[in-house]
């Protein structure tokens, strides 16, 4: 009974990232660099949903979704029942202080971009956004070309919960545990340390390229 009350309790703490104004030092270390782009995933990373003709949804039933979307896929109305993952809207308000922020998705468009709309909630910071149709199909998964997002590998890199759409960049990406329902879970605030660091680098891959041992882990 405790931990299904602490549970409950938890769902609605306040949580916060304490951004404290830069030293002149700090200044200038980052009028140094370029500014850099972090490339998110959706699935699994900052949602996850489920549809009218899923037969075992992943979520416990009677959890009630953050919105749902009524799309046509193929001329048949489709309901997505969509969960977002604890702590993702003040996340993107962090990162998108930091970084310029794209969305890339396996997803199909129709899905991807109505499901990025709510994220976005008005505020213009995902913007840029790519597709299933800008994925590459290889071994039965999709991969994505971080070099079609911006040429210059020193600044971008991914959050993805899968490895194989990073495959061809595992320098350039950061793993995080694929999400499906749990409220506790707080691996968006994890990263904020270390998204805060990375925008100081020269080369994102001088850091990431240190992770590998987590992509396999994930």
């Amino acid at each position: 009974m405790f931990r299904k009350q602490y549970r409950a309790l938890a769902q609605y703490q306040s949580v916060k990232y304490e951004i404290y104004p830069l030293s002149p030092v700090s200044r200038h270390r980052l009028s140094l660099v370029k500014r850099k782009m972090l490339v998110l995933d959706l699935d699994e990373t900052l949602i996850h949903s489920h549809h009218d003709a899923m037969l075992r949804p992943t979520v416990k039933p009677g959890t009630p979704p953050d919105f749902v979307l009524k799309v046509t896929i193929d001329k048949h109305p489709v309901r997505f029942f969509v969960h977002k993952r604890p702590h993702v809207d003040y996340f993107l308000d962090i990162v998108s202080q930091w970084y310029e922020l794209v969305v890339f998705t396996a997803s199909m468009e129709i899905y991807g971009a109505a499901v990025a709309d709510k994220l976005d909630n008005g505020r213009g910071i995902l913007r840029r956004r790519f597709y299933r149709q800008h994925c590459t199909a290889e071994h039965g998964s999709y991969t994505k070309n971080l070099s079609s997002i911006c040429d210059d590998l020193n600044r971008v890199f991914i959050l993805d919960n899968s490895p194989g759409a990073y495959r061809d960049f595992p320098d350039n990406a950061i793993p995080i545990k694929s999400w499906f329902s749990d409220p506790l879970d707080v691996a968006l605030l994890n990263l904020l340390p270390v998204l805060d660091a990375l925008r100081f680098t020269h080369d994102v891959r001088s850091v990431l390229s240190r992770n590998l041992h987590l992509h396999r882990l994930w």
